[in-house]
Order: structure tokens, then C-alpha cells, then sequence
């Protein structure tokens, strides 16, 4: 089921073209990779579903309705310029973003304190957020997001200023309300953070998307034949694979990427290589996100 379906949406800025022709369906349950370069029309893109700016042309539809800023309260929006109101205390600032939500005050002090322990902050509850590091003001920021248990969240760089640990903790918080239905539409440039967190992803480059699906789907497609044998014997190109580069391993043992060059299929290719050299390891060579990230913009900047 598609929870937010983005078709055909364009945005102009004084001749400017933010956004041309962009359509992308997030499907429910998922943690969708928003992905693209500088200036590629992710933020624009962003800012027209939450309806803080409109679009030039195209359609929005929020569990088949058309998006309207009454249904922008049930989104979660943490955008990666961050705003808290410094002077105000952490509890009073969560309690005051939560009404404004449409909780109750009952409901939204339990959620608060539920959030304020599971992110370690409980004792700063009573502290002014201009008093907390920017680790911790991010993590307020990140409970004022979710406080309201939003079916789709909106998370712009959200590990931002997060070291390793709490950075960590945050991604484990971000799978825990996946795993509970939440929509997760995940804004970054940190490809390894994709790599671990996302099932789903678009790329937008220069205005328009060059690719969405799958993350599964997109890295197959993505494949080339490829492979890193570990060794015995020295091994030439020959019976259908080029070799691209030899070195040793830790072990001493000779280590040689080849490319099957006649599309003959991971099988045959190995049959191949152990007529000449005994076999310690195969496998297949999967493009990373970021690779597929810079071969996808590259092409597109010299199409």
C-alpha cells in the first residue's frame, strides 16, 4: 500500500527549475531513502509535502487524500535546520510542541517522560535547552518529532551533530517505530546510513528523479559481473572473465577481482577458474549505495 504518492510535481524559483516532473510512491511500513547531491531538489521537495511552500504543478496524496496543511499535523517533520526554543525548559518546550499536535496534556506528559528515559535525558527535563549540548538538543528535537506517534515521519539528516553512540541509538529508536507502522521517508547524505536503514529509496539529481525502487531491486540492477576470487595459483584472463586487479590478502593468499565478460553466469565462471587455481573464496561484488550514488550522477551530469 502507497502511503504517500508524489505525482508529477514541479517547482520553479524566479526561472529557476527546483523540481521538474517528480513522482515517487512511498509505500507503507517502509524506511525510504530520500537521496540526491546539493541542490538536487530534495529540501524543495520536502517543503511542498509538509506545505510550507506550494507547488508550481502536480498532486500530493496522503493515504489517497490530497494532502491539505490540517493533514500536515499528523506528519513528522525534523528538518535538518533544527529550532527549539532556547530559553524555555526541555519538558515545557516537548509539552507545549505536543499540544500544539492536538495531544492532550495528560497524554503528551506520559509520552514525554517515555521519551525523555528511553533517550537518556530525564534529568535535564527542568534544564533551559540553550543549557544542552547540541547532542542532547538534537535529541529533544528528535522526541518533539515523534511525540505525537505519527504514521509518517519526516527526517531530514537527522544524525546530524549525534556521535557514534547516540547516533546509533537514534537509528535504533528510528527501526523501533518502522517496526511499529510508522512511514519513515529518510532525507541524508550519509550513504552507509542507507545502506543499513533503508528498504526503499529515490535518487533526485538536477531537478528530477533518476531512479526509485527497491533498495534490493536498484543494487541487482546495479550489478556487473563482478567477482573477488581468494586463491592459490596465479590466474590469467581467459574462458569468458577478465581479471581487473590482483593483490594478497592478509593471509598471503592471492586475491583477483575479474568481470564475466560473456554474461555467463556466476557458476560457469567459477568452474572456469578452478580448472586453474584452487578456490579459497567467491563472491559476487554488489554495488554499494555509494557507488551507485556516484556512477547514477555522474552519468546524468555528462548525459
Amino acid at each position: 500500500m502507497t502511503v504517500l504518492d508524489i505525482q508529477r510535481v514541479s517547482k520553479a524559483y524566479n526561472g529557476h527549475q527546483a523540481l521538474k516532473d517528480v513522482s515517487i510512491q512511498i509505500p507503507q511500513g517502509s524506511i525510504f531513502g530520500l537521496l540526491g547531491p546539493n541542490g538536487a531538489g530534495k529540501t524543495t521537495l520536502i517543503r511542498i509535502i509538509t506545505r510550507i511552500i506550494e507547488q508550481d504543478s502536480g498532486d500530493i496524496f496522503l493515504n489517497g487524500e490530497r494532502i491539505t496543511t490540517r493533514m500536515v499535523r499528523e506528519i513528522g517533520y525534523l528538518p535538518e535546520e533544527r529550532g527549539l526554543y532556547k530559553k524555555m525548559k526541555v519538558g515545557e518546550q516537548l509539552l507545549y510542541l505536543a499540544q500544539l499536535r492536538g495531544m492532550t496534556r495528560e497524554e503528551a506528559t506520559r509520552g514525554i517522560h517515555e521519551w525523555l528515559e528511553r533517550l537518556s535525558l530525564t534529568s535535564w527535563i527542568r534544564k533551559k535547552v540553550e543549557d544542552l549540548s547540541k547532542g542532547m538538543a538534537q535529541k529533544v528535537q528528535f522526541i518533539a518529532t515523534v511525540l505525537h506517534k505519527p504514521q509518517l515521519l519526516i527526517l531530514d539528516e537527522p544524525f546530524s551533530g549525534f556521535d557514534p553512540v547516540n547516533a546509533n541509538l537514534i537509528k535504533d529508536e528510528i527501526l523501533r517505530l518502522r517496526d511499529q507502522g510508522a512511514t519513515i521517508i529518510f532525507s541524508t547524505h550519509r550513504m552507509e546510513s542507507v545502506e543499513e536503514l533503508c528498504d526503499h529509496i529515490a535518487l533526485i539529481n538536477k531537478s528530477e528523479k533518476i531512479l526509485e525502487g527497491p533498495k534490493i531491486q536498484i543494487k541487482n540492477q546495479f550489478k556487473d559481473g563482478t567477482y573477488m576470487i581468494t586463491h592459490q595459483d596465479s590466474l590469467n584472463g581467459s574462458n569468458g572473465f577478465d581479471v581487473l586487479s590482483t593483490s594478497q590478502d592478509e593471509f598471503g593468499r592471492l586475491a583477483t577481482m575479474i568481470r564475466d565478460k560473456e554474461n555467463k553466469g556466476s557458476n560457469a565462471i567459477l568452474k572456469s577458474v578452478m580448472k586453474n587455481t584452487e578456490v579459497f573464496s567467491f563472491v559476487e561484488k554488489v554495488p554499494t549505495i555509494n557507488e551507485i550514488f556516484i556512477k547514477s550522477v555522474k552519468e546524468e551530469t555528462h548525459a
